[in-house]
């Protein structure tokens, strides 16, 4: 059958066509509008320059192709982050870089069966500056992304990467057991956890950060509580907790009814992020809607390690299904200037008006122009 496509790869009918365009006309201008600069990175790189630095972790999700015109290998991009990565190495200017995208990116395996695998990624990336304010920037637009598609009520989850990374460094863990303690944490199995951390032969205090980290989420009023859960922390755990917190109640000064909750264990991005790492979550989805952090230094492969902050989406994920437009308005078909100039205002209102054309079935339609009392005038279908 010659109609059927790859699994988790799609057509978009003119219903969810027209949603997404409508959306991206409407976050590249809210976008503009916060001061970030659109750029179009290529569908395909040479497969050395995108899977390079951060790219690297996407080396199982990327087509690779060989071709034909240089014989070199090619990749088609599974994530638009490393490629803006790259565009700000290439631009020498000091100041701080607000950089936007939004375009098609193809990954090789489903990320949960049945779900989509070429998603439109869009997302907004700050680079140049490490402090909170960048951070809260991000966030706060992330927000009004969401907004913008539709979704007013969501709630976000903080968590600092450096929060893990400076346990382990602390407790003196290699790559080979970090790497098992990781996993273990990602399915919060603190009965796995304490076994593995018995066996290791760690002290108490290490012991119990890695047995109590689990349990250490909740709303952003409870920080305190869970802190005190971990005791005789190491001052980069320290500092980590402070930036978490400096930039949650930073965030709330601007947007004071937002449901903000930390994960002193929240690992997402652990390989690439350096900071603080963020997702938002709202009714009718099981997973993230959107997700970001802090990966200062990213660009450093290309030649140019600077700060940075940023978020990501898919734009398919946040429309769903859209509603069935408006029924287009039927016209006759005729040249008469009259009817030509209803027509045109109709237009510029933003009715889809469509002629009649002669021998053919117009389809269902929601008004009519009809001829009454010698003027053209619109009536209703029904």
């Amino acid at each position: 059958m010659r109609w059927l496509l790859p699994p988790g790869i799609e057509d978009l009918l003119p219903p969810q066509a027209q949603a997404l365009e409508s959306a991206r006309r409407r976050l590249l201008d809210l976008f503009a509008a916060w001061g970030y600069r659109l750029v179009m990175p290529p569908l395909v790189e040479y497969a050395d320059a995108l899977l390079t630095g951060t790219g690297a972790d996407l080396a199982e999700q990327t087509f690779q192709v060989t071709d034909p015109l240089s014989g070199r290998l090619l990749a088609i991009r599974a994530d638009i982050t490393p490629q803006v990565a790259r565009i700000d190495a290439r631009d020498g200017n000091p100041a701080p870089a607000r950089l936007c995208y939004l375009g098609s990116v193809l990954t090789a395996q489903e990320g949960a069966p049945g779900t989509c695998r070429n998603p439109m990624q869009v997302g907004a990336e700050l680079y140049g500056h490490g402090g909170p304010e960048s951070d809260v920037e991000v966030l706060r637009l992330l927000l009004e992304t969401l907004r913008a598609t539709g979704h007013d009520k969501v709630h976000v989850d903080l968590g600092h990467v450096g929060i893990f990374r400076g346990l382990s460094e602390a407790a003196g863990l290699d790559s080979e057991a970090e790497h098992a303690l990781f996993e273990l944490l990602q399915r919060k199995a603190r009965p796995d956890i304490a076994a593995f951390v018995t066996a290791l032969g760690l002290p108490a205090a290490a012991r119990d950060w890695f047995v109590q980290l689990p349990q250490c989420f909740g709303p952003i009023d409870r920080l305190p509580e869970l802190r005190a859960r971990l005791r005789d922390l190491p001052a980069s755990v320290t500092a980590a907790i402070d930036a978490l917190e400096t930039i949650a109640h930073e965030l709330l000064r601007f947007v004071p009814d937002l449901p903000l909750f930390v994960d002193l264990a929240e690992l997402r991005g652990y390989h690439y992020h350096t900071g603080l790492v963020f997702a938002a979550y709202g009714a009718g989805f099981g997973q993230a809607m959107a997700w970001g952090g802090r990966y200062d230094g990213v660009g450093g492969v290309f030649g140019r390690a600077r700060p940075a902050t940023g978020f990501s989406a898919d734009l398919k994920r946040l429309l769903g299904t859209p509603p069935a437009p408006p029924l287009p308005v039927l016209a006759p078909w005729s040249s008469d200037p009259e009817l030509t100039a209803l027509i045109e205002r109709l237009r510029a209102d933003g009715r889809a008006v469509i002629h009649e054309l002669p021998g053919s079935e117009p389809g269902p339609v929601g008004a009519r122009i009809v001829r009454h009392d010698g003027a053209w005038r619109l009536q209703d279908a029904g």
